[in-house]
């Protein structure tokens, strides 16, 4: 009896490492398939700042996947859209996806740079925050609001105070207005021009701040935290220069495998990703 009963439990054994050797066979199966079918993909490398559409470029990577397109793309993080322009017209990357017309025909201008739009994606809003008010009526005389400090962004910055109520420009559809476009203030309010990516962290020391909806993901906070919003209609044609693109090399344009990853993020798919993601709040440009 007791020889019958250690002969089953030997047999029980035996087909339990045989069973723990077939999971164990298939784990490995799978990582080394990955493994192989990664290292055939053609890898196309995306200039980001920051981190904040890292979901965005998840859901375009399952597009590519669901396709079967053989193509993988990888993020490369940059602080500043300076750099990640720099890299791209370098060679370093293969594509960028962070910013809008305007600050990219500044950049051409300024550096020219052989760097073109081959797609839109979003437009984003730019909007006051602030740690020490909760409404644009708080702010008064003498109080410091910080903005960007690159000439496009500066004059959105300028154009949202304006909305405010804050400022008065003496043209609010010129494109890049200056602090010298001022033509009245009589919130009493002192302006002061920064890096965008750091203002945020300026807060509570100045009494409220403009930056990029990248900058207020990536720092924790949501766009509704904004004390004040202006409307935001992509439609609208004064806020073309502010629609975020794809860029790429001239040379490249036409290039069949970006523009294989254009058509990936141009679905409904990444549109939906979006919306979740910034929950309403930045709105996808393309159609599907």
């Amino acid at each position: 009896m007791a020889k019958n009963t250690k002969a089953k439990a030997k047999n029980r054994l035996i087909a339990a490492l045989v069973a723990l050797a077939v999971v164990v066979a298939a784990v490995v199966a799978v990582v080394v398939y990955r493994n192989a079918t990664k290292s055939q993909s053609t890898v196309v490398t995306i200039g980001v700042v920051g981190n904040s559409d890292d979901e965005i470029w998840k859901a375009v990577q399952q597009e590519l996947d669901r396709e079967n397109a053989g193509i993988t793309v990888e993020t490369k993080p940059f602080q500043d859209g300076i750099y990640a322009n720099q890299a791209l017209a370098n060679g370093e990357t293969d594509l960028n996806a962070f910013q809008h017309y305007a600050f990219l025909n500044e950049e051409k201008e300024q550096k020219g740079y052989a760097i073109s739009a081959i797609a839109e994606t979003y437009i984003s809003p730019l909007n006051l925050y602030s740690k020490e008010y909760s409404s644009v009526s708080d702010f008064k005389a003498g109080d410091k609001i910080a903005i960007p400090n690159n000439a496009t962004n500066t004059g959105r910055a300028l154009k949202v105070l304006d909305s405010a109520g804050l400022i008065t420009l003496k043209d609010n559809t010129k494109d890049n207005p200056t602090v010298d476009d001022i033509a009245a203030n009589p919130s009493g309010i002192e302006i002061e021009l920064n890096d965008p990516a750091s203002i945020i962290s300026l807060l509570p020391d100045y009494a409220g701040g403009i930056t990029n909806t990248n900058f207020i993901i990536d720092a924790g906070m949501s766009v509704d935290d904004a004390v004040y919003a202006p409307p935001v209609d992509s439609s609208n044609q004064s806020f073309k220069p502010y629609i975020n693109v794809i860029v790429a090399r001239d040379e490249d344009k036409e290039n069949e495998t970006y523009q294989r990853v254009v058509k990936a993020y141009h679905t409904k798919a990444v549109a939906d990703a979006i919306t979740s993601y910034y929950k309403g709040a930045v709105e996808p440009v393309f159609s599907y």
